[in-house]
């Protein structure tokens, strides 16, 4: 059963006291999950490759612990989820943000590159999520946040992106399938599926000013979110404010899947 609604609606949204996992915390989208998590008031265990940006993060917060790992590896994922434990005694939350994208078309792209998309992108999700599960299951409560996107919901058609797409489209059924066989249980899973964002993925495009113009025709906003645009679902998935949500993508993405 979720805890006693607060009296304010304000404080739906607080983390007070809770315990996050970020995964793909050095940079980009989960580099400000990581902080607005940590402005929320959780304790947060921020995990990418990247060691020295990761330190930098935790250097700057007192409540950012920073945890490198490669989310592809079990057995330093099962260390990470073990070493929280055992400093904080709960898992809270988990956001799922680690990914990579590789355009290419799709009689071209080299099949190791297909298999490492999916690897990072939809393995290492489900393979993170079943064990954070565990500990939330026992205690009755949890919420996992993962990171699709647009393009898990249509094609990223005139972009060869193949590997991508499926990947994402991917997150967006395993978080329905995880979320329904967990519910029961007090454990939800949801997903973002974020537009165009300034990210070290979208370099690239943002300098292209064929890419920017391709973007802005496409979302009816006419413009690239801004990362902070994102916030308000992190914080409405991660806390008290979404206790009857689950299995459920919420595109942040300025209309570009409804048209």
């Amino acid at each position: 059963m979720p805890e006693r609604a607060p009296e304010s609606p304000a404080g739906l949204f607080d983390l007070t006291g809770r315990v996050a996992i970020v995964t793909g915390a050095s940079s980009g989208l989960g580099n400000r999950f990581a902080r607005v998590l940590h402005q929320a008031g959780a304790h947060v265990v921020a995990v990418a490759r990247r060691a020295e940006r990761l330190a930098e993060l935790a250097g700057k917060h007192e409540r950012i612990l920073a945890h490198p790992a490669d989310v592809t590896d079990d057995t330093t994922i099962r260390r990470l989820v073990d070493a929280t434990l055992a400093r904080f005694g709960r898992i809270d939350v988990l956001v799922n943000n680690a990914g990579v994208g590789i355009s290419a078309h799709a009689l071209d792209e080299d099949l190791g590159d297909f298999r490492r998309t999916l690897e990072i992108n939809l393995v290492s999700v489900f393979n993170l999520s079943r064990l954070v599960a565990r500990p939330m299951l026992e205690a009755g409560k949890g919420s996992i946040i993962n990171v699709a996107s647009v393009y898990g919901l249509g094609s990223s058609w005139p972009i060869p992106n193949g590997a991508y797409t499926a990947s994402k489209g991917g997150v967006i059924q395993l978080t329905r399938e995880l979320a329904c066989h967990w519910a029961k249980k007090g454990v939800r899973v949801n997903s973002i599926a974020p537009g165009f964002f300034p990210s070290e993925m979208t370099e690239e495009m943002r300098h292209n000013p064929k890419s920017v113009e391709y973007v802005v025709k496409r979302t009816p906003m006419r413009r690239w979110g801004e990362p902070h645009e994102l916030d308000g679902a992190l914080l409405f998935l991660a806390s008290d404010a979404s206790t009857y949500v689950t299995g459920q993508t919420l595109a942040v993405d300025g209309g570009w899947t409804a048209h």
